[in-house]
């Protein structure tokens, strides 16, 4: 059991326990460390120690949720209690977490029956092993052979058996008490005194299932039937079970559920009870496969006149066909693939004149690694305005082909008039209209051109109706394709939430998304499930609720395996086109005159976000105090000067990068982060100023060396620029002269340094290669790992850091984070 199974005055009880300097909660965090994904960064100790600054905060039941939300076990907790020797709150967890695990799952029922005739009162509760149960009538203890039991029978019934009765549960010295339990005892003309043999003689009670439910195997969208009838007196009743856990609204022999899917797959059972009896149902197995193919309104194709396409090839007039010749074929179950896997996300934060927003960073990069991790091709992106936005969307329908799977996410500002959608860019005016903003329609018809496998749309933003907007806008004519989805943060006319906390978390949506959206699933079902989490949460009800809309016939799920066998070239192509925006430059290896060796780092938070960091690899001796800073740096970047050359991530602004272990003194490493690269008009340049003092001056002493390291990342896409409207063909293949990749001079120069860099990314783009030469799709799975050099002076040098890992789900809870573990 979790941590969480316990009640609140146990938890605080347990918290008070914790708050103390000696052995309390900074000394349980050390010991729940041993595993893995219970391991606290700087970040999770400062937030907790900083809960003594609030009123009522408390740092151990800050831990303690912490730990729940991470699935601790009882169990667990225990033994590091007792390994870190805390007696007192071992002595009170252990009585307290048996007395918490007791649970009556059956309650004895009141009950009437003749004398003379058999009466049995159950009480079953699930625990530890070894429960003990005492049946008590009144305060009189019943302690017969029988009494020890979660049945209690009395047989034959005599009217000193009238009263009132409870079950007492117990484990050592704690114990529940079940609810009281009335028995009558009435007389009938000619009853006997002994049990009776017979089930139902005259007005003796009794219960006996007739029809058992059965086994089905059923395709997705038809209609579950099961039956369970019994013969009772006094009349049965019924509730069904799926997989042990009650249907509610079942009450009747018969379960119906029309239109199932995949998630109503497993076991069904059905209890029968009555007044003085129950029993259970035998088990029923139900199998769920892929939809069937079903011939609807025959009628409307003879009517047209229309010839029907026989499975052998030959055509069959429809005058004389009957459905069944066609619905008795039999059918396979087929596994989809995708011929490519393509991935925009998009979070706006820092808006100009509307409400700032602080989840977007969080869900944005929560989202890019899962998506990865099933070999999506994403590309992430903060904070832009409409022409940056508008040349994205370009950028990613030039990635679309034949197959594709293509997602859109957008987090930010939006709002939704006559049924379309529209996306608030951080530039709109306080009256912003839809000539301000991107429609999400209008996108989609553009998808629908390059012939996608599957188009997703999640949207996290807000769908209220813009007074200012009167304008209608008419998107293209949308194709009948049946693979469209749209996931909506919220419903129609309401808003969408994210929680306000001092440090990064996530939006409401993304909090429930990414505990599913890896999930084998169609993507519809995985949806379904996000909104039936959502509508379990307190803090949601009420307040913001999922809405799916779509049109998806086949069971596509994002999970679905790439197969790019027959269009390697263009496969390829988008590989390179992909791969131009996510360039990461190399290290730089600077030796100044006075004998420092200083190394430029890069690393990639998103797509037009980068962390450069400075570390000092060799000095002479005679120099006592060096450091590498960054400076001048061009205009159209966005650098926060006060957080910039800071000694850790979190001081240089990055809450997501997160480094485990802190550089010694002697091996400083400093930090700058740089944003808005999107707007970056031509190389970047800036330059490093060395800092050093020798053991024989007072005086500091600076050497200053400029560097350019091109266009990184996003940069090299120019989305600061307008797009000439471009024809769009239903099929295109992607080729070299569909690019976009300004200020290369051919694009050799472009895919040189790709291939030099493409250990960053999944694909490996080399001069001299044929463009269907590509890695393994398990590739896009590699971690981002600044360039460096393998020179021999250097292997000692400090390891390279690792940002943006992207482990497959088997391997997360089991691997040491290094670098850029993801906050919570």
């Amino acid at each position: 059991m979790s941590i969480d199974t316990l009640s609140e005055e146990v938890l605080n009880r347990l918290s008070l326990m914790l708050d103390n300097a000696t052995c309390g909660w900074r000394q349980l965090a050390s010991a729940v460390s041993e595993v893995p994904k219970f391991r606290c960064s700087e970040i999770d100790l400062t937030n907790c120690s900083l809960q003594v600054l609030k009123p009522e905060g408390s740092s151990g039941r800050t831990l303690l949720a912490w730990l729940a939300d991470r699935s601790c076990s009882l169990d667990f907790l225990l033994h590091c209690l007792r390994k870190m020797d805390h007696q007192e709150a071992v002595q009170y967890l252990t009585p307290t977490a048996v007395a918490e695990t007791i649970q009556i799952q059956v309650q004895p029922q009141a009950q009437q029956a003749t004398v003379g005739s058999r009466v049995v009162l159950t009480c079953r509760a699930i625990g530890p092993p070894g429960l003990n149960y005492q049946w008590f009538r009144g305060n009189e203890e019943i302690v017969d052979e029988t009494g020890s039991t979660p049945e209690l029978v009395l047989c034959p019934l005599a009217p000193c058996h009238q009263g009132h009765y409870i079950c007492r549960v117990n484990h050592g010295e704690k114990c529940i008490f079940s609810q009281w339990a009335h028995v009558r005892a009435v007389y009938s003309a000619g009853f006997s005194p002994g049990c009776s043999s017979s089930l139902f003689p005259g007005s003796v009670s009794g219960l006996r299932i007739i029809q058992q439910p059965q086994s089905q195997a059923i395709s997705e969208g038809d209609t579950l039937l099961l039956e369970c009838k019994a013969e009772a007196n006094p009349p049965a009743q019924y509730e069904w079970y799926h997989d042990t856990v009650i249907i509610s609204q079942q009450k009747t022999h018969s379960l119906k559920i029309p239109c199932v899917t995949t998630a109503h797959r497993g076991q069904y059972r059905c209890k029968v009870f009555n007044l003085y009896h129950k029993c259970w149902s035998d088990t029923a197995t139900v199998t769920i496969g892929p939809s069937s193919i079903t011939v609807v309104s025959w009628e409307d194709v003879i009517d047209r006149g229309q010839d029907v396409q026989m499975p052998d090839g030959q055509k069959v007039d429809s005058l004389n066909i009957r459905p069944q010749e066609v619905t008795d074929q039999p059918l396979l179950a087929k596994r989809f693939y995708a011929t490519d896997k393509v991935a925009l996300l998009i979070g706006n934060m820092n808006y100009l004149y509307h409400t700032q927003l602080c989840a977007p960073i969080a869900d944005v990069h929560e989202l890019t690694n899962l998506l990865r991790q099933m070999d999506f091709k994403v590309v992430s992106l903060l904070d832009l305005n409409w022409q940056e936005m508008h040349s994205a969307v370009t950028e990613f329908l030039l990635l679309l082909d034949k197959g594709v799977y293509g997602l859109l996410y957008f987090a930010g500002h939006g709002y939704e008039n006559y049924g379309n959608s529209f996306m608030v860019p951080i530039d709109a005016p306080a009256s912003y209209t839809s000539e301000h903003c991107l429609c999400v329609q209008n996108i989609l018809t553009r998808m629908q051109q390059k012939e996608t496998g599957l188009n997703i749309f999640l949207l996290d933003m807000c769908r209220k109706r813009n007074p200012n907007d009167d304008i209608i806008v008419q998107p293209g004519q949308l194709k009948v394709t049946a693979n469209i989805v749209f996931g909506y943060a919220t419903c129609v006319d309401a808003e969408a939430y994210e929680v306000k906390r001092e440090d990064v978390s996530n939006g409401i949506f993304i909090s429930f998304l990414k505990r599913r959206v890896c999930e084998d699933e169609k993507v519809t079902v995985m949806l379904d499930r996000v909104a039936e989490d959502m509508g379990r949460c307190e803090i949601t009800r009420g307040r913001q609720a999922l809405e799916l809309r779509s049109n998806l016939s086949e069971r596509r799920a994002l999970t679905d395996q790439i197969q790019a066998s027959e269009c390697s070239a263009s496969y390829s192509a988008r590989n390179l086109q992909w791969a131009v925006a996510h360039v990461l430059p190399k290290s730089h290896y600077i030796k100044f005159d006075c004998g420092v060796t200083v190394q430029l780092g890069f690393a990639a938070e998103f797509s037009n976000i980068m962390v450069i960091y400075t570390r000092i690899l060799e000095k002479p001796k005679e120099i006592i105090s060096c450091s590498a800073q960054l400076t001048d740096f061009p205009e159209d970047v966005d650098i926060d000067l006060k957080k910039s050359n800071q000694e850790t991530l979190l001081e240089a602004g990055s809450l997501l990068l997160i480094k485990e272990n802190l550089p010694s003194p002697e091996d400083p490493s400093l930090y700058t982060r740089i944003r808005s690269l999107q707007r970056l008009r031509r190389e970047l340049s800036f330059t490093v100023c060395l800092h050093y003092t020798y053991s024989s001056m007072d005086e500091e002493i600076q050497e200053r060396q400029p560097v350019t390291v091109g266009k990184p990342l996003v940069s090299k896409l120019n989305l600061h620029e307008p797009r000439p409207p471009r024809a769009w063909s239903g099929s295109s293949s992607l080729g070299l002269d569909s690019f976009n990749v300004p200020e290369c001079s051919s694009f050799a120069e472009c895919s040189t340094s790709v291939g030099s860099l493409s250990n960053t990314w999944s694909c490996d783009v080399k001069i001299g290669r044929d463009f269907s030469t590509t890695d393994s799709p398990s590739s896009s799975r590699s971690v981002n790992i600044p360039e460096e050099t393998d020179s021999p002076e250097l292997i000692n040098a400090p390891k390279p850091l690792v940002v943006s890992k992207s482990l497959p789900l088997s391997r997360v809870n089991d691997s040491n984070y290094k670098f850029s573990d993801l906050y919570n």
